[in-house]
């Protein structure tokens, strides 16, 4: 049966960009959760720490978090000030699309995710800078006049642009003060990742690092927000999707992930996405 507490998709994007304004005055704790588009944070007010795979990360104001695609996360809201953030989605195919080969507009969020550190603090006068970027992009989003879209598309390119030459200009090692992890789960998931069509038992792993199993189970869930099983199958899921966007076979993108019983990779799959693979694709 398939487990029903699996981590669940948030959002919907149908369009190349959406673009959010929002003010919360109570303390706020998601479920962990996942989009299948990218995802920009920029913060402006309040206390949060944001959770994504295993890494916690206290935010500053006019600090910009990179959230990429199916990346587990979650932000947890302590009661106090106001938290105020703008957040934008955007769709791969829109940074695709006006894309160059020397120029790759989904870039910045490939290589903090490459990074492992998913958090860009701009310093001194920069700070003011990205909020007027956030905000020159929230007011043409907004606008109807003539040329609208195209103003907008404007907006959020540049923001994209300059983005990108920062994170590319950041040091490749963030400060250590901006983010807390768990060294040994981080190996754990390293390797789970890197072996994602093998079998991976809770006994191979807890072997693989010296760990008991009670140890590796509770502190996993501790660090991550699910189960090493659940983790697995949402990693399995993910990479079986990518290879049918590429035109892979089902059954063999299904194969390669790791999903050993067909039926099973079916049945996982139509509960994550909604859909069977081939209408899904």
């Amino acid at each position: 049966m398939l487990d029903r507490s699996e981590i669940g998709k948030r959002g919907y994007l149908n369009e190349p960009y959406r673009l959010f304004h929002l003010r919360d005055d109570r303390a706020l704790v998601l479920d962990y959760h996942y989009h299948e588009f990218d995802k920009l944070v920029l913060l402006l007010g309040g206390r949060v720490t944001y959770h994504i795979e295993g890494k916690r990360y206290p935010l500053q104001p006019m600090d910009i978090l990179l959230v990429s695609r199916n990346l587990i996360h979650l932000p947890a809201v302590e009661s106090g000030p106001v938290y105020e953030r703008m957040v934008l989605w955007i769709d791969r195919e829109f940074m695709s699309r006006f894309s160059t080969p020397e120029a790759e507009l989904s870039g910045c969020f490939s290589l903090t995710a490459r990074r492992g550190i998913h958090l860009y603090r701009p310093r001194g006068e920069e700070r003011s800078r990205w909020r007027t970027l956030f905000e020159d992009a929230e007011a043409a989003v907004r606008d109807e006049g003539f040329a609208s879209r195209l103003l907008a598309d404007t907006c959020v390119l540049q923001l994209l642009v300059a983005l990108n030459r920062a994170v590319r200009a950041a040091p490749e090692e963030a400060d250590p003060a901006s983010y807390r992890f768990d060294p040994k789960m981080e190996e754990v998931t390293r390797y789970i990742l890197a072996h994602l069509g093998e079998e991976l038992s809770i006994d191979r792993l807890a072997g693989a690092f010296f760990l008991s199993r009670y140890y590796l189970m509770h502190r996993f869930k501790e660090v991550y927000g699910c189960s090493v099983h659940q983790y697995i199958r949402q990693k399995r899921l993910q990479k079986a999707a990518e290879a049918i966007r590429r035109d892979i076979p089902v059954l063999k993108a299904a194969e390669d992930a790791g999903f050993g019983d067909y039926s099973v990779f079916l049945r996982a799959f139509r509960a994550a996405y909604g859909k069977s693979p081939r209408e899904w694709k």
